[in-house]
């Protein structure tokens, strides 16, 4: 064959070919902008989520800056500050160890003097007055002069009771009122700003001496924003080493640092297995778009199968013929993708405030959630878009290339064999079996367009079986042993429990016990430096990294538990025998356990039968005037499992459990550091509200935590997980359905000569109608058969193991949501045929039958 230049030619005729192929345009335009819609949907969801969490976590830290150096001093600042990496960096100096005003006890507040850096990257915007100028000015954020009394009018009075060297002695001093800003509610500390004249007038109180005993007065935190966000670990250590101070936390010269953990996602490293879910998920919105484009375009290709035979004989090529195609597919692009790029952006922005409102509504619920309109949310979804068609046209492309002459005008859209043998039937023709024996013409588009309704359901059931997998009995029990824990608003606030100064009150437990509906309850009893483990008995712990007493021993975590508690450990190894413990010569060491539950046997110090010496001081007379050591030997009888629930909220390297009895002779003065208690089912509302106002009213210093709070965030997981998954299976179901039309719409299309004879020699148009519906519902049978076999598959063989890795999920089998659908997707079936037959057949018999001469 000759091969000529006819480029112009190939334009003229590519564009003759689309303008006549109006419907197959209109229903690719349409497929291609869904396939558009899901990914910019996708990408929408995906980076609006990832801006807001950044948003919300900088919020979350107090303020914005890629780093920042810590207890630094003036030296080390003037020494870092001009580093050719750094581009900003923000001054602030501690001015007093604590905040000891009693109305702050249930939020943290802190005296800070921030240079006009820090107070931006603080996202400190005033709202009132000026910043303060003179030594006795200062400004704060609305909630905490709200709490402290003081009214938003500069020129109040602040009055702030200072613990300076945080040796308990409180220095109360008066401010005046220079300005103020609103609190963000998703940042829970409280902030008071002093003037530079403060500092220079109290600087001899605000020498630095963090490295000595660890006292935050007058230390240095300077916060960095480098060029851009990348690499911001390896930037910092940079400014550290090259500024002349070491990485090494025992070199003289150590100078700590960290990343700002809101920038985490920027600098992450992503696991094989995230990899494999992100690429699964974009392989399975690509194959969904291919579905229906693949489909669109074989179809067109087999209608216009005779002029591609025609072309061929004036000398145009295989390849011409496949730029043609594929210059329709892009004209088709074109006009498809920006439409489906507008319209997915606005989907994904209107559902990222609901999934991010849904999966942690105390960081969303008061805020605005904003979605920046990216450029490479459009870059990314329309290059995906266009790889999903021009990948969908290859095979089109290639059969109309490689058709000769002679094939194209014997070609139909049906699979020959060789030697097909001709049925012959005596029943005669039953709409039934002609509709099956039609379906059966081109058995591969069948089967795509019924995988492509699959696909919809089997997203869906998934979603449901995801949703339905989160245990809540799982989720509650790492973090609620019982229905309620109380205890001093510090031991929730700082986390930090810190002995008879924070306890419990007697009276607050009392009034629990005393309200309606009250089952059972206990107390734990601890105190984070009344008892320590010998240093010549330490254990296997790494003793180097563990701060001493005085004497050389090691501070340990020592709890009393009363008969609840105790009986609510996690056993580990070796016994919980109540008699032996209650007997004083046995203990219960602690182990960390992993987010499954299972115990990091590592973190062990003691082997079952081993020995562990305690030491404690305890003064012999009233007066308390000297203190003797006193030792105590105890055998390990066991392990259990270390939890928020039954510790003061941090982990130390020794926690040892004990019964109440035996705990509290052990040390000077015992302390209550919490309340657990069950509450009857019936009555666990009731008594949430009761906890709520006695702490707002009664005891303000009083806090707790309950069951239905931990309930109310494993729902919004849940709905989260719905929510997404119904609104992707919602996408791709309009996209199968879109296949479902179009495969039914051009099959009357390309059949309207056939149905002409059929209906001239006899076929009534009811009889065709019901040829049609049969089809429909055969369609409707096919993908019910691929979407139960297909999903239950899908659901045993990666829902299963996906959630046997969460540690939060227990595998629930269901099937219900996918049957659900059915019903729905048989009125489609029956509806779909008809209103294509009645749309494409508006000739008549006569005209029809003169179509193809």
């Amino acid at each position: 064959m000759i091969k000529v230049k006819n480029n112009k030619a190939i334009r003229n005729l590519s564009g003759k070919s689309f303008k006549m192929n109006k419907p197959r345009n209109l229903i690719a335009i349409i497929a291609i902008a869904l396939t558009a819609l899901l990914f910019t949907t996708l990408f929408t969801m995906a980076l609006g989520a990832v801006e807001n969490f950044q948003r919300a976590t900088i919020r979350q830290a107090g303020g914005d800056g890629h780093a920042v150096l810590k207890y630094i001093t003036d030296e080390q600042f003037d020494h870092v500050k001009n580093h050719p990496l750094i581009k900003e960096i923000a001054y602030g100096r501690v001015l007093s160890h604590n905040v000891v005003n009693r109305e702050l006890i249930k939020r943290h507040a802190e005296f800070w003097y921030h240079d006009d850096v820090a107070q931006k990257l603080g996202l400190i915007e005033l709202a009132g007055g000026h910043k303060p100028v003179a030594a006795n000015e200062v400004m704060a954020d609305s909630k905490t002069l709200q709490l402290l009394g003081v009214p938003l009018k500069p020129g109040a009075t602040v009055t702030l009771n200072l613990d300076i060297r945080g040796s308990g002695e409180v220095v109360q001093r008066d401010f005046v009122l220079s300005g103020w800003w609103e609190s963000d509610p998703v940042f829970n500390v409280g902030q008071i700003l002093a003037s530079r004249a403060y500092v220079d007038a109290h600087a001899a109180e605000l020498k630095n001496t963090y490295k000595e005993n660890r006292i935050t007065t007058g230390v240095i935190s300077a916060t960095i924003m480098f060029g851009n966000s990348l690499d911001l670990e390896s930037k910092l250590h940079k400014v550290i080493t090259e500024s002349g101070y070491s990485l090494d936390e025992k070199a003289p010269n150590y100078m700590r640092g960290n990343v700002n953990w809101s920038y985490l996602s920027t600098n992450f490293g992503m696991d094989p297995g995230t990899i494999v879910t992100i690429t699964s998920g974009l392989l399975l919105v690509t194959f969904t778009g291919y579905l229906i484009i693949y489909n669109i375009f074989q179809i067109s290709v087999i209608r216009d199968i005779r002029f591609y035979g025609l072309l061929k004989t004036i000398g145009t090529t295989g390849k011409q013929i496949r730029r043609i195609i594929r210059r329709q597919a892009l004209i088709l692009s074109v006009i498809g993708i920006p439409l489906g790029l507008l319209a997915g952006f606005f989907v994904g922005k209107s559902l990222v405030p609901l999934m991010l409102q849904t999966a942690n509504a105390n960081t969303f619920s008061n805020t605005t959630v904003t979605v920046s309109p990216s450029p490479w949310i459009f870059i990314g979804s329309a290059l995906f878009a266009l790889i999903t068609v021009l990948i969908s046209t290859f095979k089109p492309g290639r059969i109309a290339g490689a058709v000769s002459p002679v094939e194209a005008v014997r070609y139909s859209d049906r699979n020959v064999k060789k030697h097909a043998i001709l049925k012959k039937s005596t029943g005669g023709a039953k709409m039934p079996r002609m509709a099956l024996s039609n379906l059966g013409r081109n058995k591969k588009r069948t089967v795509l367009v019924m995988l492509s309704l699959s696909l919809s359901l089997i997203l869906l059931n998934t979603a449901f079986t995801l949703s339905r997998s989160i245990d809540m009995d799982k989720y509650l029990s790492k973090f609620n042993d019982t229905d309620f824990i109380i205890a001093h608003a510090e031991y929730f606030q700082r986390p930090y429990f810190s002995g008879p100064e924070n306890e419990v009150s007697e009276s607050y437990i009392q009034a629990v016990q005393a309200q309606p509906g009250f089952e059972e309850g206990g107390r734990l009893y601890g105190h984070p430096s009344a008892l320590t483990v010998d240093a010549a008995n330490p254990g296997a712990a790494l003793i180097e990294y563990i701060v001493p007493d005085a004497a050389g021993n090691f501070f340990a975590d020592v709890y009393g538990l009363e008969e609840l508690p105790l009986h609510l450990l996690k056993q580990v190894d070796g016994e919980l025998d109540a008699d032996k413990l209650n007997s004083g010569k046995y203990i219960l060491e602690g182990v960390i356990l992993d987010d499954n539950g299972r115990p990091e046997m590592e973190t062990a110090n003691y082997k079952v039968g081993e020995k562990v010496i305690l030491h404690n001081y305890m003064a012999p007379d009233k007066a308390g005037l000297t203190k003797e050591l006193h030792t105590y030997e105890f055998t390990v009888i066991g392990h259990v499992g270390i939890k928020v629930t039954n510790t003061n909220r941090t982990l130390g390297t020794y926690t040892f459990y004990l019964p109440a009895d035996v705990y509290k002779p052990l040390v000077e003065k015992s302390a209550v550091m919490s309340y657990v208690f069950n509450a009857a089912d019936d009555q666990e509302q009731a008594m949430e509200e009761f906890l709520k106002s006695y702490t707002e009213i009664r005891e303000p210093v009083m806090n707790y935590s309950s069951k239905l709070t931990s309930k109310q965030e494993l729902s919004g997981m849940q709905n989260t997980v719905q929510m997404i998954g119904g609104t992707l299976s919602v996408i791709i179901g309009l996209i199968g359905i879109l296949n479902f039309v179009n495969a039914i719409l051009t099959s009357i299309l390309t059949r309207r000569r056939e149905f002409a004879m059929l209906q001239s020699i006899g076929m009534t148009q009811k009889q065709l109608r019901s040829m049609l519906i049969y089809e429909g519902l055969y369609y409707v049978i096919g993908t019910s058969l691929f979407s139960i076999l297909l999903g239950t598959t899908f659901s045993v063989a990666i829902v299963k193991p996906l959630c046997n890795m969460l540690w939060f999920l227990s595998y629930q089998f269901i099937i219900w949501p996918l049957l659900a659908v059915l019903p729905f997707l048989l009125i489609l079936g029956v509806i779909i045929p008809l209103a294509a037959y009645s749309t494409a057949n508006r000739q008549s018999i006569v005209e029809r039958l003169r179509e193809a001469e």
